[in-house]
């Protein structure tokens, strides 16, 4: 059904991470995180980097939690962390700025190194004192072949202008797939890649283009200001880490329009509704003129799930492509955003396919039960029809 989606899905979600909605963090850190004063502290790190977590959650007064394949335990072979021993470790990771920002506000993302392992950081105060939830990022950038997502997302690194989108939940590997898209550009294309990101989290080592990346609250104040000033840098391609408000999504159909290739994300469920979030936040007499910018710069969108497997511990991803055909620009035109499913379901042989079409194949595949394809599907009608014994999957 779903040809162009690839078999070799990872075992596990350890090659995915999400940026989601972070502010105020510093630049890539290598100084801060080195030397602990905690010693269990450092051996729970180091247990989350062995046991391939994904996540670390520390609370005052509790036993510290791992999430590992989507699941989170308590670790209760670790001490528990009071108060006082997370206010030390927060003062430890934190430049003299940042600290001073979290002492005002109560919230702060960051990032670290510890060794050779990079983290995105979250420190929050809550009613029991202080926490931080840590991301594990990995230190090598894959490819989407690694990924196990659909080869046709090669061809989005070739176009030369327009607007892609990666969509889908918070840690399901948003930036993961982004950050394959833009090494395919570094590796194969003359270019100058500008990338936005709050915080940097994969660090690209220029190959065959130019790359700078800039992070939001240290080097450029927001992401609407860092795309403002980027069109006056010569840049060929744009990663937007979130687009977040009307400015932001403004000003990344402006780079669009004006003849860059873009990337960005949203936490959208769908090609519809990330069409209809898109249009929704700009004021009424303005949506009529967005539309026909955004029929004309998208080139298409990518949403994506980490389903767990039924086989093997582990998750695979799950995707829903949508690239804008004729027909699909003009129900974006016309704001007939309902007929874009229809449109995708005949456009199989341009590399289009709908979420449930995707985790049907995984079910005919044997990664995940028809049970889990269901809980995860966007249409129960139409999953239950491409899960009947007489619908070919």
């Amino acid at each position: 059904m779903n040809s162009l989606a690839q078999n070799n899905a990872p075992e596990n979600n350890a090659g995915f991470t999400d940026l989601g909605a972070f502010t105020s963090s510093p630049a890539v850190n290598t100084q801060r995180g080195q030397n602990f004063s905690n010693p269990a502290l450092k051996e729970l790190i180091k247990m989350a980097i062995s046991k391939g977590a994904s996540d670390i959650h520390l609370s005052s007064g509790c036993y510290p939690a791992l999430r590992i394949h989507g699941d989170l335990s308590y670790i209760d072979s670790s001490p528990v962390f009071m108060k006082e021993d997370l206010e030390k470790f927060i003062r430890e990771i934190l430049t003299d700025r940042q600290h001073e920002r979290f002492t005002n506000t109560g919230d702060l993302d960051f990032a670290f190194t510890f060794g050779t392992q990079r983290f995105r950081g979250s420190a929050y105060r809550e009613m029991n004192g202080v926490s931080l939830t840590f991301r594990l990022v990995p230190t090598d950038i894959k490819t989407l072949d690694d990924l196990g997502l659909p080869p046709i997302l090669k061809t989005v690194s070739q176009k030369h202008r327009g607007l892609f989108l990666v969509t889908g939940p918070t840690g399901h590997g948003k930036s993961s797939t982004l950050a394959a898209i833009v090494s395919e550009v570094n590796r194969k294309r003359k270019a100058h890649i500008v990338t936005i990101e709050d915080p940097i989290e994969y660090i690209h080592t220029p190959v065959l283009s130019v790359i700078h990346q800039r992070e939001v609250g240290n080097d450029t104040e927001t992401f609407a200001s860092g795309i403002r000033h980027v069109l006056r840098q010569d840049p060929d391609v744009i990663l937007i880490g979130e687009m977040r408000d009307l400015e932001t999504i403004g000003a990344a159909i402006t780079s669009a329009e004006t003849g860059h290739l873009v990337f960005g994300t949203l936490h959208t469920q769908d090609a519809s509704q990330s069409i209809e979030r898109i249009v929704d936040v700009f004021p009424p007499h303005q949506q009529n003129q967005i539309r026909l910018q955004l029929a004309y710069t998208l080139i298409g969108i990518c949403s994506q799930q980490l389903i767990p497997r039924d086989d093997i511990k582990g998750r695979v991803c799950a995707t829903e492509i949508m690239f804008t055909t004729p027909a699909i620009r003009a129900s974006i035109r016309e704001g007939k955003i309902s007929s874009i499913r229809n449109a995708m379901l005949t456009g199989i042989s341009l590399g289009m396919h709908t979420m449930e079409q995707d985790l049907a194949r995984w079910v005919k595949e044997g990664k995940i039960s028809r049970a889990t394809a269901k809980s995860f599907a966007y249409d129960q009608t139409d999953m239950d029809r491409l899960l009947s014994s007489d619908s070919p999957i």
